[in-house]
Parts: C-alpha cells; sequence; structure tokens
C-alpha cells in the first residue's frame, strides 16, 4: 500500500511538470528559443511563450534540421536586466526619432515577441524582423544585435510614418507587406495577414495607452482638468 502511494505521488509530480523549453536548429545557422512546436505538413509553428494565445512564429519545416532541449536559463536576474536594457533601447530610439515608445514596444512584441534571435520563414531577423536588403539598406549590419535592430527598424518605422502622413495603419501595413502594396492597394491591402498584424499592433499600443490614462486618473476630489489631461494621453500620436 504504501508502494502504491509513492508511486502515486511520483505520477502526480509528473503530471505537473512543465515542458522544458526547446531550440530550433535552422539551417540557416541560427536557433530559436521556444516552448513547444506544432509541425503542421510544410509549416512548424514555433511558440515562443507558455501562454496558450501567446506569440508564435510559423517557419518553413524544411528549413528546420531539428530540435534539442535549451540550455537552462541562468538562475539570476539577467532576463530583468534584459529587459531593462530593451526598454533602454526603445527609449533611446524614441527619443532619436520621436516615435512613440510604446508603438516601439508593440511592434515589436508583433514581430519578434521581443526575441532578439527570431528568424522568420521569409529570412527577416532579430526584435523588429529586418529583412537583409533592408538591413543593408539602413547600415545595419547584425540584426541579431538588439541595438542595431531596433535603431534601423525604428528609423525605417519612423520614414514609414512621415511618408504616410502619420497614419498609423498605412505605415504598419507597408512595414509588414512593403510601401509597393500599400500603393498598389492605395491603403492596407488586402491581405489576412497584413490585416491581422496592423489590428494586432495597434491593439497592443492602445491597451498600453488606455492602462496609462487609468493609472493617471487621479481621485474624484481632484480637478476634472487633471483627469482630462490623463485621457488625452490615450490618443498621443505615434509619429511627432
Amino acid at each position: 500500500m504504501r508502494r502504491a502511494l509513492q508511486i502515486g505521488l511520483v505520477l502526480a509530480l509528473a503530471a505537473v511538470q512543465l515542458p522544458a523549453a526547446e531550440m530550433a536548429n535552422l539551417r540557416n545557422g541560427f536557433g530559436i528559443r521556444h516552448e513547444r512546436h506544432e509541425t503542421m505538413g510544410e509549416i512548424t509553428r514555433i511558440y515562443l511563450t507558455s501562454e496558450p494565445s501567446g506569440s508564435f512564429l510559423d517557419v518553413a519545416t524544411d528549413q528546420i534540421e531539428g530540435f534539442e532541449p535549451a540550455p537552462p536559463e541562468p538562475a539570476t536576474d539577467d532576463g530583468a536586466a534584459a529587459v531593462r536594457d530593451l526598454r533602454t533601447i526603445i527609449n533611446d530610439a524614441s527619443a532619436r526619432s520621436h516615435v512613440d515608445a510604446d508603438f516601439i514596444a508593440s511592434v515589436i512584441r508583433a514581430e519578434s515577441a521581443g526575441n532578439p534571435k527570431a528568424v522568420s520563414p521569409k529570412g527577416a531577423q532579430g526584435l523588429m524582423q529586418l529583412m537583409p536588403q533592408t538591413a543593408s539598406t539602413l547600415g545595419v549590419r547584425n540584426s541579431f544585435d538588439p541595438e542595431e535592430n531596433v535603431d534601423g527598424g525604428v528609423r525605417y518605422l519612423r520614414d514609414l510614418l512621415v511618408k504616410y502622413n502619420g497614419d498609423a495603419a498605412k505605415a504598419l501595413a507597408a512595414y509588414n507587406a512593403g510601401p509597393h502594396r500599400v500603393q498598389q492597394y492605395g491603403g492596407v491591402p488586402p491581405y489576412r495577414e497584413t490585416h491581422a498584424y496592423v489590428a494586432r499592433v495597434i491593439n497592443d499600443y492602445n491597451k498600453k495607452k488606455t492602462a496609462q490614462a487609468k493609472q493617471a486618473v487621479r481621485p474624484e476630489s481632484k480637478t476634472r482638468t487633471v483627469s482630462s489631461q490623463a485621457d488625452s494621453s490615450a490618443h498621443t500620436s505615434v509619429g511627432k
């Protein structure tokens, strides 16, 4: 009876263990750290987070050499330091370009989920998923360097915002599908992926601004002027 109880405890513990992180080794020599993957014929979906509705990348199955357990992450606050470093990089790029830092962060979240080593099936690389030709044009020598990638990506994003007179939807569509497609269709092209991408970035950005506005609202005993100023911050232009 005691042995059966011990076995039952072992099985119970095994059932609650979280799956170990994986590394997807690509044929181009890069690897993508992720939580799990799902192969669907010619496409393999790589989930970057453990959340069911978290970010993922679709990679051509024939571009993946194999999977292996990811090395354990250091049991230190390096992860928090990395987040702080990325925030600093974003804030610096925002100050140089006058593009809202939260908007930049939303683009990065949609593009790579904050993974500086992300590679798309089409070959886009790094945090802001720069295509090699675009990176070269922008003077980015190493797309996997977070600072270089964000600097180049934000400069490109800034140029698109200026090109479309601050129209975030058109700028995002051009960033995703190319300016020639926006010109061809006179706006956001009728691609499901592009429409989903534009909506994802704008929704994420609006959520950030709404949360900030709620935090900035003073108690009702304060003047309505303060509340109005807080509300207006939610509609700050992404390009100045």
